[in-house]
């Protein structure tokens, strides 16, 4: 039997991620080269690092699930869209763990190497939840198991790349995981316990003397409450509310400092309800044909095929999931330029698999470990929609 290999996707929305000069890895190219550093990406188009270079201090707020179009819909008359002056694409796939690292190294996934909350690490024999760094099946931390996780993932982060002085202003129960450790370097690194603090914290660095600095804040509130709540929910717009009013107290407290303020997301979500689930236990002719169990994101699923079973797996996707899914070949998806651009990471062609699956529509995928309990998560993220993809980007002044 001859085997019909799926093509390079067409974009869906006719997006895919831009790597060059359209995109979040673009944006930290501009960062970079603001602060003397050199970046093997170019510089975003809509800031470049001259505009960048003249500000004494740039500070950068990722707001974790900020989609660009949700945004425009629930803030129509906010801070931040009078402030914002484009939209970027993020990476893919279009989730935290994929884009964070790309914030905090500056490199698009093809050179990180992290694709998804399940990322398969071959040199651990293990599929690995990168952020929280344990086993999916349970288990402790990399410190804990003894791994170095800065010599694991080999990344050189942003902060060590840069001449200026750099701080990292982080929620307290993440400020020192193992992860952020392995990719803060030399900055300084100030957890925060709530959104006040978090601009406290932000005004204090920026006030304390006068030399050059690059502040890097993340907030993960409103992504979570997109998850357990939905981004529809009249919480996550109240909660929007309230990030616009804090940061324009911030701007009140920071003013003088010179500081360029830059406000973007990692990704968006999309709304899930029960029918959009697409769950594995009720597809065991596609489960038969796995390795491993799905790795990546519900909304971009990397799958590992048992040896012999090729032609049975895409015999399935295109008969009982043919109207669900969009099938592609992973190695199809790096050519297109879809992680990133330039030479990938030595183990990257490891941590995609053999096709990628991209749900239709709201759809997602799941497939459960043995006494693994379910989770109910309204918004998700991971996949190529436009709602998923781009992110604002808006420009403020202190």
């Amino acid at each position: 039997m001859t085997l019909d290999t799926p093509t390079t996707p067409t974009p869906l929305d006719g997006l895919k991620p831009d790597y060059a000069g359209g995109g979040i890895v673009n944006l930290m190219a501009s960062i970079i080269q603001a602060r003397g550093g050199r970046s093997d990406y170019s510089q975003l188009s809509l800031m470049p690092a001259g505009e960048l270079a003249r500000a004494t201090n740039i500070l950068l707020l990722v707001i974790d699930g900020l989609g660009a179009d949700w945004l425009a819909e629930h803030s129509p008359q906010g801070i931040l869209r009078r402030h914002q002056v484009g939209t970027m694409t993020t990476v893919f796939p279009s989730t935290t763990a994929t884009a964070i690292t790309s914030f905090l190294t500056g490199d698009g996934p093809l050179q990180h190497g992290l694709t998804g909350w399940y990322t398969w690490f071959a040199e651990l024999a293990c599929v690995m939840t990168v952020l929280p760094g344990v086993p999916r099946y349970g288990g402790v931390p990399y410190r804990k198991a003894g791994i170095d996780a800065r010599r694991l993932f080999g990344h050189r982060c942003v902060f060590e790349r840069i001449r200026t002085r750099s701080l990292v202003v982080s929620p307290n129960r993440i400020a020192r995981s193992d992860f952020n450790l392995a990719h803060t370097g030399q900055a300084q690194v100030l957890p925060y316990a709530d959104l006040a603090d978090l601009f406290r914290q932000s005004a204090r660095a920026l006030r304390r003397d006068r030399v050059p600095k690059y502040v890097y804040c993340y907030w993960p509130d409103l992504d979570s409450i997109g998850h357990h709540q939905g981004m529809g929910s009249a919480a996550a717009t109240a909660h929007l509310q309230r990030i616009e009013q804090a940061l324009t107290d911030f701007l009140v407290t920071a003013a003088g400092t010179d500081t360029l303020v830059l406000v973007t997301a990692d990704h968006g979500q999309v709304d899930t309800g029960p029918d959009d689930l697409i769950d594995l236990a009720d597809h065991p002719g596609l489960a038969d044909c796995l390795s491993l169990p799905l790795c990546g994101e519900p909304r971009a699923a990397f799958c590992y095929l048992r040896a012999g079973r090729e032609a049975a797996f895409l015999d399935y996707c295109r008969g009982p999931l043919g109207g669900l899914v969009n099938l592609y070949s992973s190695r199809d998806l790096v050519d297109g330029g879809y992680f990133g651009l330039g030479a990938p990471h030595p183990r990257f062609n490891e941590r995609i698999g053999d096709y990628c699956l991209l749900p239709r529509g709201r759809r997602i995928l799941r497939q459960l470990l043995p006494f693994e309990q379910p989770k109910i998560l309204i918004g998700q993220h991971g996949g190529l929609s436009r709602t998923e993809l781009l992110v604002p980007l808006c420009v403020l002044r202190a």
